[in-house]
């Protein structure tokens, strides 16, 4: 699962010149957490909500309407912006991509194609996306957790047991966390009646 799959694709940016009031504006008008910015058509710093907070106006002075439309559009996107900013090539898979934004403590990142170009954004909200894709969660399944040995043929055995009480398995996961020695975890999702499984078919 790559990250160019699964983006958010309908990227919005802006200059690093623009005013702080236009990035205002785009946040309000596309419902956006991240902005990439731009400077000569190459991506040179990332603006999110946060970044708001380092602009003249939040120094707790009052201040009338007048002095806080000043400021916001005097303030240039390069005096508050995040500079080196953290970007997720786009052939990377969405778990490498969770790993960077968790590692690095972000909600979203800049996605870049070979050339280090912007081709769009990848959020928490896109892992979210995968996992329920994944998990096959959305069927309404059961879900089940084994210890199996680790050897070839151990989760089919599995799948054939329930296949055989009329479940079908919408995924599989598997890890050796919290498994003993020689074995893994196996987790399915199965598309079975909650109800109680019927006598196996043959």
């Amino acid at each position: 699962m790559l990250v160019k799959k699964w983006m958010s694709k309908g990227i919005v940016t802006v200059d690093a010149d623009d005013s702080m009031q236009q990035a205002i504006n785009l946040f309000k008008e596309h419902d956006i957490a991240l902005l990439p910015v731009m400077k000569n058509n190459k991506l040179v710093g990332v603006l999110v909500g946060s970044d708001l907070k380092k602009s003249p106006i939040s120094t707790g002075m009052p201040l009338d309407v007048q002095d806080l439309l000043y400021f916001t559009y005097k303030t240039k996107i390069r005096d508050i912006m995040t500079d080196s900013p953290i970007t997720v090539p786009m052939d990377y898979t969405v778990e490498e991509a969770a790993q960077i934004l968790l590692k690095n403590k972000i909600s979203n990142a800049p996605v870049i194609d070979h050339r280090g170009q912007v081709v769009g954004v990848v959020t928490r909200d896109d892992v979210f996306r995968l996992l329920i894709s994944r998990t096959g969660i959305e069927r309404r399944g059961v879900q089940f957790a084994f210890h199996v040995k680790d050897m070839p043929g151990a989760v089919q055995e599995l799948i054939d047991v329930i296949r055989g009480y009329g479940g079908r398995t919408a995924s599989i996961l598997s890890s050796y966390e919290d498994a003993p020695p020689g074995h893994r975890v196996t987790v399915q999702q199965e598309t079975v009646n909650r109800e109680g499984f019927g006598s196996p078919s043959r």
